[in-house]
């Protein structure tokens, strides 16, 4: 049981590694396509060409979408290796925390590194340079991210504690998304001075920086030991990373909700791979508007967060209706970004980018707090039903399923974004992105619908 009350200052100190990982990750997620694919805007505004743009590879990946899925799924692949390794470890300071501290700064410099290429023209070596750097940067990612998640199930002790480390969380990562979003403000800044593509690297430098920082707080301000709901194991410590990833699948309904999650992480990486295109591409509005509709949307998301919860916490409405809601409304926003339009001397633009931040706010709400409450739930059950302790490998399995619905969504986007590009219309390719998208979150409302609930939360009110 937990050796001491789970206090708000250990729940904020957790949390805010949430920012530096999500701080991170959104500086390779946002911006790694606009840097090395980028539009003809972006081109005639000094961005550098560093590897051929329109070649493609088995007649379909482009050069990015090649390197950019390869790292995608040779992260997925280490997922369940690391969450073994963290679920059989005998560490005295604990399971997960000493991972973390290990992956913290090689995390952060590889971030940098990516855009850090050595040939500063077209190359075939950097090609080569960004896909090593984007090998490193995804293992250091699941080195520290996978123990870290498997914290969310092991600090909680009730649904309330599950609820508020999800709350908190969702709001560090958003947090830490819009960080990595307003990056064209900070570079634009520099950019007279430096050029663009230094400007961004600096950038990059500094907010990697703050990632960093925010990565080592948990390391340094929790200890595991004290806190964990459960430090010793029942799980077989002859089980391998195999035979327990078999058993984690063996549960249907996890089965279910993954298979639901990889559709909305398809769709998702499309919509915020493609943002910047939308906004420059279709909505003709300014780069750095991206940044200010972005933080907009993060605003009015974390204001919807308290009627979310007071919704969720009344126990009349099941979260997997919630979610499938949250679904439903992203589709509507995907829609209405395939048909957005405007023109240089007028506010449609404008007009279609705020109805995004609008009507975005309330699923990105929801789907920032209650999916990983769902995979923590299904562990509980799963540990109650078969007295094994899987928490790091049901989050491995999940965050497998986040990876590789990014991997699929970027080979997709990189290739459809070529279509149309150069035409006096342009922005074919984004579009058919943002329809595809709506489609996939369609999808992941219909197959999250056989998710069964009521018993998992029957289960494991039965056990408190």
């Amino acid at each position: 049981m937990q050796k001491k009350p789970l206090t708000k200052k250990i729940i904020w100190l957790f949390a805010i590694g949430q920012l530096g990982w999500s701080l991170l990750s959104a500086l390779i997620t946002n911006w790694v396509t606009t840097f090395y694919q980028p539009s003809d805007e972006m081109i005639a505004s000094g961005q550098t060409i560093f590897f051929t743009q329109d070649r493609v590879i088995f007649g379909a990946l482009t050069i990015l979408g090649g390197i950019f899925a390869f790292g995608r799924i040779w992260d997925a692949i280490t997922d369940p290796l690391i969450a073994n390794l963290s679920d059989r470890s005998k560490n005295p300071k604990g399971r997960r925390i000493p991972f973390m501290a290990k992956a913290a700064i090689p995390f952060a410099i590889s971030a940098v590194l990516i855009y850090w290429c050595p040939i500063d023209h077209e190359s075939p070596v950097n090609g080569i340079w960004v896909f090593v750097m984007m090998i490193l940067f995804y293992l250091f990612m699941t080195i520290y991210c996978t123990p870290y998640n498997s914290l969310i199930a092991e600090l909680s002790g009730t649904q309330k504690e599950l609820t508020d480390i999800s709350t908190a969380i969702s709001f560090t990562f958003i947090f830490g998304s819009a960080l990595g979003y307003a990056a064209p403000y900070i570079w634009g800044a520099f950019t007279p001075a430096l050029g663009r593509v230094m400007a961004i690297r600096v950038t990059f430098i500094i907010l990697a920086a703050i990632g960093l920082v925010c990565l080592l707080v948990p390391v340094f301000g929790i200890n595991e030991k004290e806190y964990v709901r459960v430090q010793e194991t029942a799980i077989d410590a002859k089980s391998n990373v195999f035979q327990s990833l078999g058993k984690t699948f063996k549960n249907k309904d996890f089965d279910v909700f993954v298979a639901s999650d990889v559709c909305y992480w398809v769709a998702i990486t499309m919509f915020q791979t493609g943002l910047p295109f939308f906004v420059t591409s279709l909505m003709k509005l300014p780069e750095a508007m991206n940044t200010t509709l972005y933080i907009a949307m993060t605003l009015l998301s974390v204001a919807c967060y308290v009627p979310v919860n007071k919704i969720y916490g009344t126990g009349k409405i099941q979260k997997k209706h919630m979610i499938m809601f949250a679904f439903v409304q992203f589709a509507c926003v995907y829609i209405l970004t395939a048909f957005s339009r405007g023109t240089a001397d007028t506010n449609q633009g404008l007009i279609f980018g705020v109805l995004v931040v609008v009507f975005a706010a309330i699923p990105m709400a929801i789907l920032g707090i209650l999916p990983q409450t769902i995979v923590a739930d299904v562990a509980k059950e799963d540990e109650i039903k078969t007295g094994e302790n899987r928490d790091g490998m049901f989050f491995a399995a999940r965050t497998f399923s986040m990876k590789l619905g990014q991997a699929i969504a970027t080979v997709i986007f990189t290739s459809l974004a070529t279509i149309g590009r150069h035409n006096a219309t342009g922005g074919t390719g984004y579009r058919l992105s943002a329809i595809i998208a709506a489609i996939l979150c369609f999808a992941a409302a219909v197959v999250l619908s056989f998710y069964n609930e009521k018993r998992v939360m029957a289960t494991l009110k039965e056990h408190e």
